[in-house]
């Protein structure tokens, strides 16, 4: 049986060296001195999550039953100050353990919205996006054109030219792209700015759905195509190669794999720039983890960046490369942590000797990774967040699906309908991946700082799943 972190005060205690705790201490409960601030992935809560007087959870400085009374469940949290100081870290790491230039992308597919993009522009990260709706978020939210790479494995031609007419970057995934691209850029008066993506045969321990440096991959070219497409970019006038572009995977703790990366991309910069290429720039993508529950120990981003840039760095100077600019593509790692889910307790089923569940008002609509990838959250009582737990409970969510659920096999402290519960760390790829089965409202989305709650995605109604709707006038009701 898969199971879910226990929300008691031990599910709460770092691992060691580092991580997020809640203790008592005069004037209410806070986080104890060893939270990793500089590196919140390895915390479980946000940085700024509090408990008030009374023992009540804030993040934010906001109580986060109050924001349930005022805005409703399910209700997406977004941390601010989390958010800032995971945007910071990444920026000051590169600063610090990179000699040449370097630059961190958001990658927007975690958590696409005006405001998560003003915010990551406003820190001076840049952004990669991998659709039209994202990059429109991005160029609407104020994210320069310039600090934009366009991905996709299969792109259209509205969306490459979208990104041409902006003047974002393109990576090339197949040549399919390429094609495209030559036609709608033949003429232009300047060449487009390229990255091109490629596999590099690199695997590594996470879920098979989120490995993406393996050869079995629908991502990028193969190893064998890289210097037959890099030829005939040589010879497209509307082509301007910046870079090479490879991923190897998500939510991963191993730093070996990125250290093998950095020496597979190396050579295939040599190569490129032996072609004439330019080359200017190496995007190593992301994948870093972050901590979902107690026993998870991801890598800081300072010792992420210091392997990665390090790495990077020692392959050129052994290969006699001038640096390039390094680019990554924090997704998850960047926004996961500053996010929670709030939901209002409702139905209790008792199967004497099996199991108890505890039924939400959300599920996999506005969190489809349990059901998806199995995956595990720490969850606990918004208004009991320290309170032992009494009972083993599994929660469920609401929709017409037997394997709806949140939590499996859990302690918490006995619940009744209207409690409010919270699960951390649902940042990224919640919102992103959540949908409308059943016909159920997408949640309304929050940022809290300093004690202010914005408003800043709202609530879905019942009314507005029918906007796009068509009834044929033959089935109109007669009335």
């Amino acid at each position: 049986m898969v199971t879910s972190a226990s929300p008691t005060t031990d599910s709460l205690a770092p691992s060691p060296g580092a991580g997020s705790t809640v203790s008592a201490e005069e004037g209410g409960v806070a986080y104890e001195n060893d939270v990793d601030l500089l590196s919140p992935n390895r915390n479980l809560a946000p940085i700024t999550a509090r408990c008030d007087g009374r023992g009540r959870l804030t993040v934010g400085g906001s109580l986060l039953s109050d924001l349930v009374r005022t805005h409703g469940t399910p209700l997406y949290v977004l941390d601010e100050a989390t958010l800032r100081a995971t945007c910071r870290a990444y920026r000051q790491a590169l600063a610090e353990h990179y000699p040449g230039e370097a630059l961190a992308l958001y990658a927007s597919k975690a958590n696409s919205s005006l405001a998560i993009t003003a915010l990551v522009a406003s820190e001076g990260l840049g952004l990669d996006a991998v659709s039209a709706g994202e990059l429109l978020t991005a160029l609407e939210g104020g994210m320069p054109a310039d600090r934009i790479v366009l991905h996709g494995n299969n792109k259209s031609a509205e969306e490459l030219q979208l990104a041409i007419d902006r003047g974002v970057t393109v990576v090339l995934d197949n040549w399919n792209d390429i094609e495209l691209l030559t036609r709608l850029a033949a003429s232009r008066p300047r060449p487009v700015r390229l990255l091109v993506r490629f596999t590099p045969g690199i695997e590594c321990h996470t879920h098979d759905y989120i490995r993406t440096g393996h050869l079995d991959s629908k991502f990028g070219f193969d190893p064998d195509q890289l210097e037959p497409v890099l030829r005939h970019l040589a010879a497209c006038p509307w082509a301007w190669l910046d870079g090479l572009h490879a991923h190897i995977g998500s939510q991963i703790f191993e730093l070996e794999p990125h250290r093998d990366l950095a020496g597979v991309m190396a050579d295939a910069l040599a190569l490129a720039r032996s072609l004439g290429h330019p080359c200017g720039d190496l995007n190593v993508g992301g994948g870093l983890g972050i901590r979902y529950v107690g026993s998870d120990d991801p890598p800081s981003i300072q010792e992420w960046v210091r392997v990665v840039a390090g790495a990077v760095a020692e392959a050129c100077r052994q290969r006699q490369l001038a640096l390039p600019r390094l680019l990554c593509e924090p997704g998850r790692s960047l926004v996961a942590t500053a996010g929670l889910t709030l939901y209002t307790v409702g139905s209790r089923k008792e199967i004497p000797g099996l199991r108890t569940y505890l039924a939400v008002d959300g599920g996999m609509s506005d969190n489809p990774r349990p059901i998806t990838y199995q995956s595990l959250y720490t969850a606990v009582m918004a208004d009991r967040p320290l309170a032992e737990g009494t009972e083993t409970v599994t929660v469920a969510g609401k929709h017409c699906e037997s394997g709806d659920v949140l939590l499996h096999d859990v302690r918490l402290p006995a619940a009744t309908p209207g409690d409010v519960l919270t699960v951390f760390a649902t940042g990224a790829y919640n919102a992103s991946m959540g949908s409308n089965y059943n016909r159920i409202p997408r949640p309304a989305a929050v940022l809290v700082r300093d004690g202010v709650a914005e408003l800043v995605q709202r609530r879905e109604q019942p009314e507005d799943l029918l906007r796009y709707d068509v009834l044929p006038a033959r089935l109109r009701p007669v009335i």
